[in-house]
């Protein structure tokens, strides 16, 4: 029995693979005109993942100091640091040394700084020698190497605008990751042994071998990309800052510690990428008129400790004027977190605020957890090890993805340069809702990732202009076999 002509095209339209081809070619633009972007972010990741070791090498004079069992006080280390910085100096904050071995960090606000950034005097906790005088970065504490690596990273010491580039990197990042895994599981349901795919091949050359490490290494890989994109995206200026408000709305914000005397405790997101800075502490990085006594530094840390401070990696921020209040936070990122918080009154000494992790709400605790993953804080060496790997295996998905382009070249057209392109007209082929709802994913991915909309349009209007040059050298084509025949 014949089916009618009517339904044919609608049953092709709906068993049509359309989806898997239309995945194939966003991939690929997306690889081909994101790919240099997502190298760069990949490869000064990677540098930035080894940074903490880095540091440590480089500035071990200064972080480091004889061990001592009796430490002097806070207000001896203190003097000494003001000593350095004169002009009646007030720190705005002091980091104790965390243990024997380590220095303790005076931290001073400087207006010829950046954002984020203190002036930090080092001084050995046994002797109250002065053994470092540098600029430091957020919470992290960052030195100026590593510093200079994250700015690196985040904006190519850019500014504003340089940031722009993370931010296609990060956003187009996860699609990129989500779209590959999904192309490797329709290949992988067609195979024969799937497992077989899980690892390069060694058996073939050229094309198949770059594909079998680019696949291979991208399933492997793929968990880990999309959870430095989804990271990486809360650092942005356009995404990030969308990510922010959702945030608020569902009541996911992070909670920090309140400095205002009779006040109750603020949230907010910890928006520096890297620098990680908490309202706590920009309150105390401002000027502070009144005369603050060094020995209230081991005052508000032995108060503290009473309270619900129980690590050694603590910052005492002084008050930033008259009407705020003492700071005692832990800044221990690694696992277990250490973030815990609390305000004292200058005047009474009675707790104003409090802020403690176990009562963070779960995304909370999910977000404070994710930085700390994506900067390599959470399990140190180990964390920062798997980042490094998995940064370069993102460069080398990128390097194997231009390599398959080139091999994909036509032989038998030498004026050809480039490699086959994955075919057009995926969409055409789509179901009218299934169109719909491809239409809505894109708008609304494009509305909270604004630089994956801005690109997606450039990607269409590109794709458009490739079209119609082909139809135009092929009518061309046509021409001149008909003028010869």
């Amino acid at each position: 029995m014949t089916t009618p002509s009517a339904t044919v095209p609608e049953n092709r339209r709906h068993s049509a693979p359309w989806f898997g081809e239309l995945l194939r070619r966003l991939h690929f633009y997306a690889g081909i005109l994101v790919g240099p972007f997502i190298l760069i972010a990949a490869l000064s990741g990677a540098l930035y993942a080894i940074s903490p070791q880095l540091e440590k090498a480089v500035y071990a004079e200064q972080l480091y100091a004889p061990p001592t069992d009796h430490p002097l006080p806070l207000a001896s280390q203190v003097e000494a640091a003001n000593a350095v910085i004169g002009d009646a100096a007030t720190p705005s904050a002091v980091r104790p040394a965390p243990g024997p071995g380590n220095t303790t960090r005076v931290m001073y606000s400087d207006p010829s700084l950046g954002e984020s950034e203190s002036r930090a005097i080092f001084v050995d906790p046994g002797t109250a020698e002065v053994v470092g005088d540098l600029t430091v970065y957020g919470t992290s504490g960052a030195l100026p190497l590593r510093t200079w690596i994250d700015q690196m990273h985040r904006s190519l010491h850019l500014g504003d605008v340089g940031r722009l580039y993370s931010e296609l990197a990060a956003s187009w990042l996860g699609i990129v990751a989500a779209a590959g895994l999904v192309l490797w599981i329709l290949r992988a349901r067609r195979t024969k042994k799937p497992t077989a795919m899980l690892r390069p091949s060694r058996k073939h050359q050229g094309l198949r071998r770059t594909f079998s490490w680019h696949s291979s290494v991208g399933v492997w890989a793929a968990i880990g990309m999309l959870f430095l994109s989804a990271t990486g995206i809360t650092w942005s200026q356009l995404g990030g800052d969308n990510v922010t408000k959702l945030r608020a709305a569902l009541s996911w914000e992070t909670p920090a510690v309140s400095t205002e005397l009779g006040g109750a405790s603020a949230t907010g997101v910890h928006a520096h990428h890297h620098g990680d800075s908490s309202s706590a502490e920009e309150a105390g990085s401002a000027d502070n008129h009144a005369a603050i006594d060094p020995a209230d530094f081991d005052m508000m840390l032995s108060m503290g400790q009473d309270v619900n401070i129980d690590t050694g990696l603590v910052e005492i921020l002084p008050p930033a004027d008259d009407h705020s209040a003492w700071v005692v936070q832990e800044i221990q990122r690694s696992f277990p977190t250490k973030v815990d918080a609390v305000a004292f009154d200058p005047e009474t000494m009675e707790v104003t605020d409090r802020v403690d992790f176990a009562d963070y709400s779960v995304p909370a605790k999910l977000a404070r957890w994710g930085i700390d993953l994506h900067m390599g804080s959470m399990f140190g060496l180990a964390n920062q090890i798997v980042l490094f790997v998995l940064a370069v295996g993102i460069a080398s998905m990128v390097v194997w993805g231009y390599r398959m382009w080139w091999q994909r070249r036509p032989k038998h057209e030498p004026s050809k340069r480039f490699g086959v392109v994955p075919a057009r007209g995926a969409l055409a082929k789509a179901p009218r809702w299934d169109l719909a709802v491809v239409v809505l994913a894109a708008v609304g991915i494009g509305w909270l990732l604004p630089m994956v909309g801005i690109s997606l349009v450039v990607f269409v209007i590109f794709d458009v202009v490739l079209g119609v040059l082909a139809r135009h050298r092929s009518r061309r084509r046509q021409v001149a076999e008909a003028l010869v025949s």
